[in-house]
């Protein structure tokens, strides 16, 4: 039997690279659903190419649109808006959910995939930041795996794997260092939106291609590692590594370090999810340790504050790391439209940490209440400037 897989955010980055896996071996998988948020010609591509029995678009001002251009295919069905990916992530047929939506969006269809006992598959970073004693509770009640996709938490699993019960001492989080490391403070404080979205490695999305060169990202993946493996923030340990040929480690308590090492490319750890425990081949490059020495530095926090703030919210706890998400999504966006500049990324997401309300134990619906608060301060901090 085909493995059934729903992707939510079939046309972003992990999105279309994961359809790539599927094309390389459609004898084992194959796509019951797809969503998207906004690009809908892209979508109603991939609808013909693979005939899944659903498509999702979020934003229903498309809705019409996508209808029109999947007239002809009866066997599609579609719908529209943010309530019908959350019920179409539960669809009985559906074996496993990839969430690669961006963002605090990702969070409800992922804790609706969780109470349906599918495979979560997970790319949506927020999701853990957001809520991750939530999440993991819930997988745990609902007995549901949860595979990481990034590539430095699928080295991480990578590495653990086989070692039972034996102690971590320490997980070293490999970071590239984004376009801007070998930049002062001085020379941060002018660049622009292009100059961030040229990553010196990786092909991503604007959003976290900005989120990579604010290394809000890497903050991120700590706080999700913090939960994927249940070690605390102070034995996670950020490595800028540029060649990001080390994807991360692992230290176990008798001094061994374990590391996965690759070429960069995000199939490779998007087909382990999906194959785990299975390793099947893939075409593509290979590494050659003899083409470029490996080179580990310190992050600097103090010019790249998103990372210290990242640590300072998870320290916190409760619904902190929900605010900073917040408001890194809406100064992100700002950052994006040429509304703020790069250091005052930073600036209003510590000014809003220290002003929305904190709660130590929060609810799902608290952390909605949250996210919508956060936002609105930092909102109210940018028409300010």
């Amino acid at each position: 039997m085909k493995q059934q897989i729903c992707i939510l955010g079939s046309t972003g980055s992990i999105g279309t690279q994961a359809l790539d896996v599927v094309r390389s071996y459609s004898d084992r998988f194959e796509i019951y659903a797809l969503t998207a948020n906004n690009n809908v010609e892209l979508l109603a591509s991939q609808a013909r190419e693979f005939r899944p029995a659903a498509v999702v678009i979020a934003n229903e001002a498309h809705l019409d649109s996508l209808r029109q251009m999947l007239a002809d295919c009866n066997d599609v069905k579609v719908y529209g808006g943010a309530k019908a990916i959350e019920e179409i992530v539960a669809s009985e047929p559906i074996d496993m959910v990839l969430t690669a939506m961006v963002g605090f969006a990702g969070l409800a269809p992922t804790i609706s995939a969780i109470r349906a006992r599918k495979k979560i598959c997970l790319a949506n970073k927020e999701t853990l930041v957001v809520a991750g004693k939530l999440i993991c509770d819930l997988a745990m009640e609902h007995h549901v795996p949860i595979l990481p996709v990034d590539s430095e938490h699928s080295a991480i699993f990578q590495s653990i794997v086989g070692e039972g019960n034996n102690e971590v001492e320490k997980i070293l989080l490999t970071a590239s260092g984004g376009p801007f490391r070998n930049l002062t403070t001085e020379q941060i404080a002018s660049v622009t939106k292009a100059d961030a979205l040229r990553h010196p490695t990786w092909t991503m999305g604007a959003k976290i291609t900005i989120d990579s060169a604010t290394m809000m990202n890497k903050g991120f993946e700590v706080i999700e590692a913090r939960w994927l493996f249940g070690v605390e923030a102070s034995k996670i340990q950020v490595l800028v590594h540029p060649q990001s040929i080390v994807h991360s480690a692992v230290q176990f308590v008798d001094g061994s370090v374990k590391a996965q090492l690759g070429v960069p490319d995000m199939k490779l750890p998007i087909q382990y999810a999906f194959t785990f425990p299975d390793r099947l081949p893939m075409e593509g490059n290979r590494l050659n340790l003899f083409e470029k020495p490996l080179e580990f530095f310190e992050p600097d926090m103090e010019k790249f504050r998103c990372l210290a703030l990242a640590y300072d919210s998870l320290e916190k706890g409760g619904n902190m790391p929900c605010i900073m998400n917040a408001a890194n999504e809406v100064v992100n966006r700002a950052f994006l439209e040429n509304k703020c500049t790069f250091p005052a990324m930073a600036d209003i997401i510590e000014q809003t940490m220290m002003k929305a309300s904190f709660l130590s134990s929060p609810s799902y619906d608290d952390l909605i209440s949250s996210d919508h608060e956060a936002r609105r301060i930092a909102a109210d901090l940018l028409g300010c400037r």
